[in-house]
């Protein structure tokens, strides 16, 4: 069995920065992608950034506040600048990982942001 633990997430005023960290445990053999999506209140979910071994892709509205970083083979960490009113959501964590019967997409229970003053 496989699971994502996000932590720090929290109320922030406008302006402010808040840094996420996800871990992965369990059976895994090796981490191909690892990421985080939000879902805002009667949104759908959409990406917030992802890293790879070859790359890292960030949501339009992200590029130049966030940055996304993998300390080691199973943790990522997002950190986010320059906050708005409109970053408010569940933050949820997103793997793609091989384990021994082969490749899982695992989900994080997501950690709420909200930013407001």
């Amino acid at each position: 069995q496989v699971q994502l633990v996000e932590s720090g997430g929290g109320l922030v005023q406008p302006g402010g920065s808040l840094r996420l960290s996800c871990v992965a445990s369990g059976s895994i053999i090796s981490i191909n992608a690892m990421g985080w999506y939000r879902q805002a209140p009667g949104k759908q979910r959409e990406l917030v950034a992802r890293v790879t071994a070859g790359s890292t892709k960030f949501g339009d509205s992200m590029k130049g506040r966030f940055t996304i970083s993998r300390d080691n083979a199973n943790t990522v960490y997002l950190q986010m600048n320059s906050l708005k009113p409109e970053d408010t959501a569940v933050y949820y964590c997103n793997a793609n990982i091989r384990t021994l019967p082969g490749y899982l997409e695992v989900w994080g229970q997501g950690t709420l942001v909200t930013v407001s003053s």
